[in-house]
């Protein structure tokens, strides 16, 4: 039995002692995304207790080219933008530009015509101009609209799922064809953003069956139930995880588990929480999974 001393990623300290049968140690130079000990994986940065010169890996989002209409994508290790032409807007630059915005409180403007606009109302606001003030106590969603917007919540960043999460969901559909076809119910994931290996959550409907999927960073775990029973007006779903394995139970449907390939057991996800959509709907900038192409459509309980 031998006693160690700390474990350093990257690069030992000059004034640390090394062994002279270890060799030369030169620093490593590149990104690291999951650091694994046995069965324990470790939080590369909640975990560490000390470090030097170590800076972010820079995200290459402007490698999938997702500016519209001759935007320029422009990242840095943190965010990315689109630096759009003068006649364009919107994240993308997928809209035409609103010349004078009629839209109140807070409303994103989207040209409907070259004399027309609509208004997509924040939460809590409704009617033409968004100038109506509504108290919302079951949330209605209705999918995603013409301009590829879908309606959702957004909520912190959940704690605490790292290893173990449970979740309940109650809802009734809007439109039995349109509902069931290609629609995302909830999200969370690593800043949303479609790279290989970035972990998230995710529950959707495709083809009348509820999809379940999660990648903890070494691949998809993937559960899909059986078909819904459309003669029933509120849906159930009960659902979780704890470490590798998942399980689903949908309405009267048996129980279904499913384990996730590779060896890391924690979930790390530092987005919001999005319920019913996703803020600006563009599904391969999504983590690689189902990537569902619309929103919900109906009541949550």
């Amino acid at each position: 039995q031998i006693t160690f001393g700390s474990i350093f990623l990257g690069n030992v300290p000059s004034d640390e002692e090394v062994h002279r049968c270890a060799g030369q140690i030169h620093g490593y130079k590149g990104c690291i995304r999951d650091f694994q000990v046995n069965h324990k994986e470790f939080f590369i940065i909640d975990e560490a207790l000390g470090g030097r010169n170590v800076e972010n890996c820079n995200v290459p989002i402007c490698d999938y080219h997702p500016c519209h209409n001759g935007g320029t994508c422009t990242s840095d290790a943190e965010n990315w933008y689109c630096e759009c032409p003068s006649l364009y807007t919107g994240k993308l630059c997928q809209f035409a530009t609103c010349d004078e915005n009629p839209c109140g409180n807070g409303a994103t403007c989207f040209p409907k015509s070259k004399r027309d606009a609509v208004c997509l109302c924040p939460y809590g606001r409704s009617g033409i101009l968004c100038s109506d003030a509504i108290n919302i106590t079951q949330p209605s969603f209705s999918g995603t609209d013409v301009f590829g917007y879908t309606s959702f919540l957004a909520y912190s960043t959940i704690p605490d799922i790292a290893l173990y999460y449970e979740f309940r969901l109650k809802f009734q559909l809007a439109n039995h064809h349109s509902a069931l076809q290609d629609n995302l119910i909830f999200f969370t994931g690593q800043k949303g953003q479609g790279l290989n290996g970035d972990d998230f959550l995710e529950l959707g409907l495709r083809n009348g069956r509820v999809v379940y999927s999660y990648n903890l960073g070494s691949g998809t775990a993937t559960i899909i139930s059986k078909p819904l029973d459309l003669t029933l007006n509120i849906h159930v779903i009960h659902l979780g995880r704890n470490l590798q394995k998942g399980w689903l139970k949908v309405d009267d449907q048996k129980n279904k588990t499913v384990t996730s390939p590779g060896r890391l057991v924690g979930l790390n996800v530092f987005s919001q929480f999005y319920l019913g959509g996703y803020r600006e709907y563009t599904p391969e900038l999504l983590p690689k999974g189902p990537r569902f192409k619309n929103g919900f459509q109906g009541k949550v309980y």
